[in-house]
């Protein structure tokens, strides 16, 4: 089961330059402000798709819910 740290660490890792902030009560349900320049350009659902793309297959399954928030600097 994935912490807040380990989901905070796969989108910084998959979006060069992104800062995350993650929060989760219980390790299923996770909240995420993600702050990166990559999103400069793209609609917000581009931008969550971008961050979605590092969790492929486990939405739904390991992580119930992933809440997003998206912002360029």
């Amino acid at each position: 089961m994935p912490t807040a740290e380990d989901v905070k660490a796969r989108i910084e890792a998959s979006i060069p330059g992104a800062t995350a902030e993650v929060q989760s009560p219980d390790n299923v349900h996770f909240n995420a402000r993600v702050v990166s320049e990559a999103f400069a350009g793209l609609s917000r659902i581009e931008q969550h798709r971008l961050v979605y793309a590092a969790f492929e297959g486990e939405l739904g399954a390991a992580i119930h819910a992933l809440q997003l928030k998206t912002e360029t600097p």
